[in-house]
């Protein structure tokens, strides 16, 4: 049996979940005291895991939004959209694999869809920069953003990158710049525009895909002006304290729920969305609808004055309540 990947935390829930695969290919599995092993087995794996994942500190989940086995941006393409065609390229540098983006639908209607692609396996990871764009994926990113204002296509951006790439060449090539331009250009454009947080959001490359009229979370993703690993490094040049900086940066998905600067938080499987893709991807199907319906309903202009406000609220403090998770 090929080993699973765990974090630390889910060690006692993977261990019992292998002895209940090895227990069910016994010769012997149908026998009436076997299944009733089985079954008490499957009883207490359940208690287990609602003990081990429904409270989670911050930290956790950050290790959760990292999950190599997480579904990546490509996966929820084949799960959600239909009739995707991908268009390439910055028409200034060259095409950046970091992100991703083209013509899909969303049920029956017609939309521009653009991510962050962080790869399935280590091959691809590389190829794709590990989901860090460089200045030629925020200007494909643009190219296609623009696109959608010019045909009235609404606009789905997916979020998953743990930052702008801050090598030399990208500095260089102006990546700051860029990411600024993104900004700019999501801010006022005259088309609905939906952004889902599906794993990490990491600093200004998540920010670049996220000026949108809504904002939505799964809930074991995190967003944050620095990574915990960054900040610790910052503050107490340790970034063994990343646990502690992932409390105070507030970046989970509850709090900033409750703070006001995502709009909804979309419920995982028990146990991180890797554990059933299908079910999280419609989840985020229905979400996408949903919202989508509703801001098809306002006139552009209003779309884009409520934009505005929403992002100038940011940082402005209130003691409303939370809201629930979206189910």
């Amino acid at each position: 049996m090929s080993r699973r990947y765990y974090i630390d935390f889910e060690r006692p829930v993977v261990e019992m979940e292998d002895q209940l695969e090895e227990l069910k290919k016994l010769p012997e599995a149908h026998k009436p005291d076997i299944i009733k092993e089985i079954k008490f087995l499957e009883d207490q794996i359940t208690k287990l895991k609602k003990r081990v994942y429904k409270n989670l500190t911050a930290w956790q989940q950050v290790q959760m939004s990292r999950h190599p086995d997480r579904p990546d941006f490509v996966r929820y393409l084949d799960l959600i959209f239909d009739d995707f065609i991908e268009l390439h390229g910055d028409r200034t540098y060259g095409d950046d694999l970091a992100v991703i983006g083209g013509l899909a639908k969303l049920g029956e209607q017609n939309i521009v869809v653009v991510g962050q692609e962080k790869g399935k396996d280590t091959h691809d990871r590389l190829r794709r920069n590990f989901g860090m764009p460089h200045p030629e994926g925020y200007r494909k990113a643009i190219r296609l953003f623009k696109l959608a204002g010019k045909f009235n296509l609404p606009l789905i951006t997916i979020i998953d990158t743990p930052g702008a790439f801050a090598g030399v060449g990208a500095e260089e090539r102006g990546q700051a710049q860029v990411i600024a331009k993104c900004l700019s250009t999501l801010s006022s454009l005259p088309t609905p525009t939906i952004a889902v947080n599906i794993g990490e959001g990491g600093s200004g490359g998540a920010l670049a895909f996220g000026v949108c009229d809504r904002v939505f979370m799964l809930e074991n993703a995190y967003y944050s002006v620095i990574t915990p690993e960054g900040c610790a490094a910052i503050l107490w040049q340790d970034k063994e304290k990343a646990p502690e900086a992932a409390e105070a940066l507030a970046l989970t998905a509850k709090k900033l729920l409750k703070m006001g600067i995502v709009d909804g938080v979309i419920k995982e499987p028990l146990g991180g969305a890797h554990r059933d893709p299908k079910s999280t991807a419609g989840k985020i199907g229905e979400i996408l609808k949903k919202t989508l319906g509703d801001l098809l309903s306002k006139p552009v202009d209003e779309l884009v004055a409520l934009r505005y406000e929403r992002v100038r609220q940011f940082g402005v403090f209130s003691d409303r309540q939370e809201s629930e998770i979206i189910t």
